[in-house]
């Protein structure tokens, strides 16, 4: 649990704008987690994931001053494209990043939910095979990994870096990281719908 909760994502101001530093540095924590998942198997997952990430800081990095919140990066670059925009630079990027952070959030969710298998109660297929259908399936192949995941004593003692800790310690843990990173995913999906930048490419 540690993993998560080492670095947390900050709580959003009123006008729901997700600044773009403390994001950054909240997500570049995140790659690992699909190590928990499965090293081997998530591995191009885990890549494809921190590549979207490296894109998308690299523009921010460029000027860090006029990119001060994921929003700015979006309408600069509408500007900046025209009519190639949202299918280029951070925005794409991020569409991409967004869809990795969406799969995090519903297979947390659905884990401290207490869906399960009741015939295998500590396989955590069923939380996995929700996320993918809800934020993967339409533009990832990567079904397969899906079955692959591990037992759900085995994800949380990695989650916890190794150490033993009581399943309901690990998803009450689970349960406070999911307040502010919920909220910021929601946030992200919430601005490119707005700005009519949720396009359907697939990978």
């Amino acid at each position: 649990m540690a993993l998560l909760m080492e670095h947390q994502f900050r709580q959003l101001p009123a006008d729901r704008q997700v600044e773009t530093r403390p994001f950054l540095e909240a997500v570049s924590y995140l790659p690992p987690f699909f190590d928990c998942l499965g090293p081997t198997v998530f591995a191009p997952i885990k890549a494809d994931f921190s590549g979207h990430l490296t894109k998308v800081k690299a523009v921010y990095d460029s000027s860090p001053g006029r990119f001060k919140t994921l929003q700015h990066i979006l309408e600069a670059e509408k500007e900046m494209y025209g009519a190639e925009w949202p299918k280029v630079g951070a925005t794409f990027a991020l569409l991409w990043l967004k869809r990795g952070l969406k799969f995090i959030q519903v297979f947390l969710q659905s884990l401290v939910n207490g869906e399960k298998d009741d015939l295998n109660p500590n396989l955590i297929r069923v939380n996995a095979n929700k996320a993918y259908e809800i934020a993967q399936k339409r533009y990832h192949g990567w079904f397969a990994a899906v079955f692959a995941a591990p037992y759900k004593s085995d994800f949380l003692k990695a989650l916890s870096k190794g150490r033993d800790v009581k399943e309901e310690d690990c998803l009450e843990k689970i349960r406070a990281f999911l307040i502010n990173f919920s909220a910021t995913v929601d946030a992200i999906y919430e601005m490119y719908k707005k700005m009519n930048a949720d396009v359907d490419s697939k990978a």
